[in-house]
């Protein structure tokens, strides 16, 4: 029977329940995962849970504390394998055996070393009938940084560009001020509050000043602010601050007056006098950061792409043009051939308001 085939209707129902609950954590649970859980028995829904918040109980322990007594004898649904190991909280395979449930039906596998199947043989040694594969693709595409910190060592990178048609940024005087509208505006303010840390360059807190924070929504937490900043121009009284700024090289006095102003600065190697961005996506996955928003200028946008490291690309696009003396989206050397270009297909087209959002993943 093929991994489709053997769940019924009402799993995959009750799985879809579940991811629906997941989301209920998206801008919340950084580092941990968004999980779901139903658990059902009898042609009724007994309990439901997500997970909220880093060191709360995990979705099965609030699904569980509904159900009570009466989930002995349920089936769990469960975005993400139970985890059998101790955290901040005890194995979440462990309360659904002691609550006495007689099958759990996960999305995916754990990519977690310290689960990674581990839920799944606790259960099934316990008698507990375990199956995996439900909605997988769905459980997958609501935690791409989590998954990318535990199988790549290195947050998800979500590019977020806004443009006119002919792709620019700005004027070439630099007036960009602004080029999408309000309700796009107010839309790039849900993908920076998803995110664990919001990255830019110096030269866009030099030109722009940008505050670099999330705005109109209450999520109890700000994304760390990140600045890749090769020789520390970053002013001290800069709006981005306070941040951890990347260098490749600290003046002692430029590196003083930053952490003064409440900067943590990290000198990481480089070629030339430029930052290793792919060392500093490291560092952010070892600090968990599992989703990383970038709005950046020319230039670090094209360093990044030309390092393979962006994996998401949203594109916001105006009904304008302004010309090709204006400033473009990424700055790389010049190509000779087609085949040498970054390639993207396009998950999601829709229009925000005048203007248009392209989400695009790296082929």
């Amino acid at each position: 029977m093929s991994a489709v085939n053997r769940f019924s209707v009402a799993d995959h129902a009750h799985m879809a329940r579940a991811l629906q609950l997941a989301t209920q954590g998206l801008y919340t649970t950084t580092p941990n995962p968004r999980v779901g859980c139903v658990i059902f028995k009898d042609g009724q829904i007994l309990g439901e849970g997500w997970h909220q918040r880093a060191g709360t109980p995990h979705a099965e322990i609030n699904a569980l504390k509904l159900a009570g007594d009466a989930a002995r004898g349920a089936t769990a649904y469960v975005t993400l394998e139970p985890c059998s190991h101790h955290g901040r909280t005890p194995p979440c395979a462990e309360a659904l055996i002691l609550a006495g449930v007689v099958r759990v039906v996960s999305a995916m596998t754990d990519p977690n070393p310290l689960v990674a199947g581990g839920g799944i043989d606790m259960l099934t040694l316990a008698g507990i009938q375990a199956e995996i594969g439900l909605l997988e693709n769905e459980a997958r595409e609501l935690n791409p940084g989590f998954i990318s910190r535990m199988t790549r060592q290195r947050p998800w990178v979500r590019l977020k560009t806004a443009s006119t048609l002919d792709g620019k940024t700005a004027l070439s005087n630099g007036q960009s001020q602004w080029i999408t509208g309000e309700a796009a505006r107010a839309d790039v303010q849900k993908l920076r509050a998803r995110a664990c840390a919001i990255l830019t360059g110096s030269g866009t807190v030099l030109a722009d000043n940008p505050r670099m924070n999330v705005r109109d929504f209450d999520i109890g937490r700000q994304p760390l602010r990140v600045i890749v900043d090769s020789t520390l121009r970053t002013p001290a009284d800069s709006a981005t601050l306070p941040a951890l700024i990347a260098c490749h090289h600290a003046e002692p006095d430029a590196r003083a007056a930053l952490e003064q102003a409440g900067a943590e600065v990290i000198e990481l190697p480089g070629t030339g006098s430029r930052v290793d961005l792919a060392a500093l996506l490291t560092l952010l996955a070892q600090r968990g950061i599992n989703e990383l928003h970038v709005e950046a200028g020319a230039a670090l946008n094209g360093a990044l792409l030309a390092a393979g490291l962006v994996d998401e690309w949203v594109a916001y696009m105006a009904p304008m043009a302004v010309g090709d003396n204006a400033r473009g989206l990424f700055a790389q050397p010049p190509l000779t051939t087609l085949a040498d270009a970054a390639r993207f297909h396009m998950t999601d087209v829709r229009q925000i308001g005048g203007d248009l959002r392209l989400t695009l993943l790296l082929k």
